[in-house]
């Protein structure tokens, strides 16, 4: 599956708690497009015997290929019980092994891609061949996006949402293993970066990515507000404005499943304008909309 980027200028750096302009939407929209159609393309070479490392190579190929020179973080793979972090304790830990993938086993590739200075986060989880539990853990993940969206648009603070998400999550049966991420975030904001010939990566992460994120906790900490989503007290307060990498992860045994997308918050008075999902044309969404 190939994508093509219709040409976008990114604004200057983001920072702080302003509100997205429309006009540099259409970048944001369409570097989570090129994420997502990059995830399907990986998934659909995806076979017995793929290792989370190639399968995370393919990734960093493909966008490479399509003009991506730079990251918020390097595309990650896991497979089988690692979709639902089993037993991890430490950062290391999510980063891609020599875990091959086997028939029936549940994957998420999860990518960062950054394109012409706007930044995407994706989650995208499959399975080789059947899985009826995966299947529905992806179908009751529609819950847990009209939720966020609901009570976002409610001004709820970002901890109400976040336990009302893990409230909804053990009404269903799973385990949140968005907890097992650091800090336990289920979401982060995301901006524009700017665009440079050489743009190193830390530990996985972009450089200039981590710099944004710092830049918004320091202006964040002073102001009253953090750009991590999370169940702690740094986050008891209404979303601030901007995009928003959101991501609730189910787990029930061995087996996780979840998306990942952009959220966007403004400060208007309008509730529809007030929060929406940056895209609704996106792979687990029509998935969704062929069984109603």
């Amino acid at each position: 599956m190939t994508s093509t980027i219709r040409a976008a200028t990114a604004p200057p750096v983001t920072g702080g708690a302003r509100a997205p302009a429309a006009a540099g939407l259409d970048g944001f929209r369409a570097v989570q497009r090129l994420a997502y159609d990059c995830a399907e393309a990986v998934a659909a070479r995806l076979s017995p015997g793929v290792t989370e490392r190639e399968a995370a190579r393919m990734q960093r190929e493909w966008l490479r290929e399509r003009g991506v020179r730079d990251w918020f973080h390097l595309p990650f793979a896991w497979f089988g019980d690692r979709t639902a972090f089993a037993g991890f304790r430490i950062p290391l830990q999510f980063f891609p092994t020599d875990r091959k993938l086997e028939p029936g086993m549940p994957f998420i590739l999860d990518l960062a891609p950054v394109y012409r200075g706007f930044t995407a986060d994706v989650g995208y989880s499959g399975s080789l061949g059947l899985n009826p539990l995966h299947d529905r853990m992806l179908d009751d993940l529609r819950e847990h996006r009209e939720l966020i969206l609901r009570e976002v648009r409610e001004r709820r603070t970002l901890r109400e949402v976040y336990e009302d998400v893990d409230r909804l999550t053990v009404r269903q049966g799973y385990a949140n293993r968005h907890r097992a991420y650091p800090f336990g975030v289920i979401a982060h904001k995301v901006g524009t970066v700017r665009r440079r010939r050489w743009s190193p990566t830390l530990f996985g992460f972009g450089a200039q990515a981590l710099r944004g994120l710092a830049s918004d906790a320091l202006h964040g900490h002073r102001d009253g507000w953090s750009p991590l989503w999370s169940p702690y007290t740094f986050s008891d307060h209404p979303p601030q404005p901007g995009l928003w990498a959101v991501e609730p992860h189910l787990g029930f045994r061995g087996t996780g499943a979840k998306f990942e997308e952009l959220l966007v918050v403004t400060d208007s008075r309008d509730p529809e304008q007030s929060a929406f999902w940056l895209d609704d044309d996106l792979p687990h969404v029509r998935r969704w909309e062929a069984v109603r």
